[in-house]
């Protein structure tokens, strides 16, 4: 199966398995794609991952993060800014802020994926490739 946008089918996929309250879910690997996974990890939006480098492209192994009481999943939303028929661009003086400061948006910049907070004390800008809160 090809995609054409390849991080909205990333996306996609976490969003259908909070829905279904899945415990674990499986994605095609790209480097982009587990670079955003470490994103999430290192934020606390997902429990663990694992890249598995079985076939062409290999898999990306997401343990989704549920609250234990309420069973909430630590992920409310996510949506895609940029898409391939309109980029999202932002400067540096001109960083997106999610929820007033309480989400995030991943980021492409020329020091790699990064969040909006961490592109904000880099000096840098580049392309918003996704809000998460």
């Amino acid at each position: 199966m090809v995609t054409t946008d390849p991080i909205a089918d990333y996306l996609t996929r976490i969003r259908n398995a909070i829905s279904a309250r899945h415990r674990v879910v499986d994605i095609p690997a790209s480097n982009m794609k587990k670079e955003i996974t470490k994103v999430l990890y290192d934020k606390g939006y997902i429990q663990s991952y694992k890249f598995e480098s079985e076939g062409p492209q290999g898999n990306i192994k997401i343990a989704l993060k549920y609250n234990p009481v309420t069973k909430e999943s630590a992920i409310v939303d996510l949506k895609r800014a940029s898409k391939p028929g309109l980029r999202k661009y932002a400067k540096a003086s001109a960083l997106p802020r999610v929820l007033n400061g309480l989400g995030i948006a991943v980021m492409s910049t020329s020091k790699g994926i990064v969040t909006d907070k961490e592109a904000r004390t880099l000096n840098v800008g580049g392309e918003v490739l996704c809000y998460i809160y």
